[in-house]
Parts: C-alpha cells; sequence; structure tokens
C-alpha cells in the first residue's frame, strides 16, 4: 500500500511541477523576447513597443513609462508560477530521493552514507549554494564586475557538480544540481526581482523617483534566470538518459550539456540584434559540443562492442539476471520498492530479456541498474550480462 500512495504523490506533484514549470518558463521566455524585439516609439511615454499576430488577432505591445502618483489597472504580476514550480518540485524531490534514498540517491560504489547523511547533505547543498550565489551578487565586486561574477558562479557550479558526484548517485548527483540552480531561479523571483517590483509601485504611488538600481538588480537576476533555464530542464529529464549520469566522466558530462544548453539559449537572445547567420555559429558550437559529450558518454559502450568476446549463452547469464534483476523486473516483484514491474519492463523469460537487450546495454553498463546496486552486481557479473545483451541481434 506504502509502494502505491508514493507512486501516485509522485504522478501528481509531477504534474503539477511540469504545468507550473510550462507557465513560469512561458512567461520568462516571452517577456525576454519582447525585451529583444521592442522597437523605438515617437511618444515619450512608451519605452518601446512591438506589433504580433497571433491567433487570428493583431497585438500592440508596448513597454510604459509610468508617470508617478498612480499605476494602471489590474496590473498583473508574475510570481506564483516560480513559487509553486520550486514548491512542488522539492515536494517531489523529498517523495523519489528521500524517502527512496538508498534507491535513488545513495550508490555505496560512490560512498556509503545513511539515508539521514544524504538527506541532510541534500538540503545543506540547496540552502548553502543559494547562500554563496546571492551574496556574490548583491556585493559591489559582482555588480560592478559582472563577467567576473559569471566566472565565479560558472566555476561555483563546476565545484557542486563534481563534489555530488563523488557523494550521491550519478542520478541524485544531476537531480540535484539542477535542483539547486531551479533554487537560485525561485530565490531571484522571491528574495531580489518580486522585492524590487515592491518597492518600484511604492516609490511610483507616492510620487517619488525610482530606484534605478532595484530595477537594475531586477533585471540581471532575470537575465541569469533566463539562462539558466535550459541547464535546469536538461537535469529534469535526465534521469531517462542513463549514458549521461551514469558515466565514469558525469560531471564533465553534466558541465558540457550545461554549456550546449546556455549556447543555445543565448542565440535565440541575440539573433536579432546579430542577425541569424552572425549568430549561427553558437548553434554549429553547440553541436559539436553535444556530439564530443555523445561520444563521450558512450565510449564504454562502443569499446564493449568493438571487442572481440566468444558469445555467451542465456543459461549463462540467467543467474545473473535473477539474482540481480527479476526482484523488480518481473510479473510478480519481490521488491518493496515496487508493486509492478517499472516501466512495465519483465525479465521472466529469455524472449523478454531478448526483447530489451539495447535497454540491457545502456542501463548496466553505466552502473544505473541494479537500481542503487542494492543487489551489489560486481564487475564480473555486469560485463557478462552486457556481453550477452550486445551479442543479441
Amino acid at each position: 500500500m506504502e509502494t502505491i500512495i508514493i507512486e501516485w504523490l509522485s504522478l501528481a506533484f509531477r504534474w503539477i511541477h511540469i504545468i507550473t514549470g510550462i507557465a513560469w518558463i512561458g512567461a520568462s521566455f516571452y517577456f525576454n523576447w519582447l525585451l529583444n524585439h521592442l522597437l523605438t516609439a515617437d511618444d515619450p511615454k512608451i519605452a518601446g513597443q512591438l506589433w504580433a499576430l497571433h491567433a487570428g488577432g493583431f497585438f500592440n505591445v508596448e513597454k510604459r513609462n509610468i508617470e508617478p502618483g498612480k499605476l494602471p489597472e489590474p496590473l498583473h504580476w508574475f510570481k506564483w508560477e516560480s513559487y509553486w514550480t520550486w514548491i512542488s518540485g522539492f515536494t517531489l524531490l523529498v517523495i523519489v530521493y528521500y524517502f527512496g534514498a538508498e534507491a535513488y540517491l545513495i550508490d555505496p560504489a560512490v560512498l556509503a552514507l545513511k539515508p539521514w547523511q544524504a538527506i541532510l547533505i541534500s538540503l545543506f547543498t540547496l540552502a548553502g549554494a543559494w547562500l554563496v550565489y546571492h551574496f556574490l551578487w548583491t556585493s559591489r565586486f559582482a555588480r560592478d564586475n559582472p563577467k567576473a561574477g559569471l566566472i565565479i558562479t560558472t566555476l561555483f557550479v563546476l565545484v557542486v557538480s563534481i563534489a555530488l558526484t563523488q557523494v550521491f548517485s550519478g542520478r541524485g548527483a544531476f537531480l540535484h544540481v539542477g535542483a539547486m540552480l531551479a533554487t537560485w531561479m525561485t530565490g531571484n523571483v522571491f528574495f531580489v526581482i518580486m522585492p524590487a517590483q515592491r518597492q518600484l509601485v511604492k516609490a511610483t504611488l507616492e510620487g517619488r523617483e525610482q530606484d534605478k538600481q532595484l530595477a537594475a538588480d531586477a533585471g540581471a537576476r532575470s537575465l541569469h534566470n533566463n539562462y539558466l533555464t535550459l541547464p535546469v530542464l536538461f537535469c529534469m529529464i535526465s534521469n531517462h538518459y542513463p549514458a549521461t549520469f551514469g558515466s565514469a566522466y558525469n560531471w564533465l558530462i553534466l558541465i558540457g550539456l550545461f554549456a550546449v544548453g546556455i549556447l543555445v539559449r543565448h542565440y535565440f537572445n541575440v539573433r536579432e540584434k546579430q542577425g541569424n547567420l552572425q549568430a549561427a555559429w553558437m548553434l554549429i558550437v553547440s553541436l559539436v559540443l553535444f556530439v564530443g559529450v555523445a561520444l563521450l558518454a558512450s565510449y564504454p559502450q562502443i569499446k564493449l562492442a568493438l571487442s572481440d568476446n566468444a558469445p555467451l549463452t542465456y543459461a549463462q547469464i540467467k543467474p545473473i539476471v535473477d539474482k540481480h534483476c527479476v526482484n523488480c523486473h518481473a510479473a510478480k516483484p519481490t521488491s518493496t520498492l515496487f508493486a509492478t514491474a517499472p516501466k512495465g519492463v519483465m525479465f521472466d523469460t529469455e524472449a523478454e530479456l531478448k526483447a530489451k537487450a539495447a535497454l540491457i546495454v545502456t542501463q548496466v553498463s553505466t552502473k544505473v541498474m541494479p537500481l542503487g546496486n542494492l543487489t551489489q552486481m560486481s564487475e564480473d557479473e555486469r560485463n557478462l550480462l552486457v556481453q550477452w545483451a550486445q551479442s543479441q541481434p
């Protein structure tokens, strides 16, 4: 019963997370697109404007210079999309990675941790990383030297990524780097952007001159959020791609794919000003970098595929499957983690095993399976199973 409840709670909050995340990211992308496409206007009250066509209608969008003493009504704010994305995401983190720490967060081959230790490290990482990032970008140094601030931030993300891959399972590490960046994004909204907007609104209503630094700080954090979006999205889906987080070079693969996401985002941000052809080099570099990352992640599988080994029989690998696989992947799982076979994948028969041979190669060679290596599969057993799976037509 507990397994069923956790599974449905996971579904509910994952759905909420996706819905609110789409709303937040969509609004962020749209407003950044607007800022990059606004044209100047003759009216001094209009800071920028554009015409757009959508859903069969023509729209005139204006960025206004509001006179002190009054505000238009109703004035729409965008905040709850961000808040609920983080709330649902953190709840999902608790349901999947805290309650299932032994399976999803801890890998004894990386570091032998007790669940409570892993959870404390997780909480400390999310809170501590936010304080470091926030302190840096509220300092005069980062405000006066934004490029230096970006370099320090990049190095900090690199160090945290390496550290987490030495503490958690690859899957858990990738998820936590994404959760860290997502916490920064929501923290930017809650602690910087929204307070700045409240102060700007208050000054306008009271007829006072607006504090330009508040607007600059809010704009900078909003831009940070814009560039962090694609790296965070990759972390959200990374658990579906074990070749990335299961690699011995997983931290390097993570940073490489972050670079791909940031380059793609930058292309869309500047192409209107630079022109599609002039900015196209970013897409070319992104493609080359992505291919390089894919080759690095796939190297162990390629090496095994090219090795000259005698073919194995099903009888030789069946004891390995019985010991390490069918406790979860069976018509009637004996594991307490699952009420039904995960993703409907079952290995009760030779035919079922052969049908999933390609999946077995990826999951087992990257050490993603057995889940959390709870059954303590040895390297020899792993290599034999992969060797058999690769020989299947």
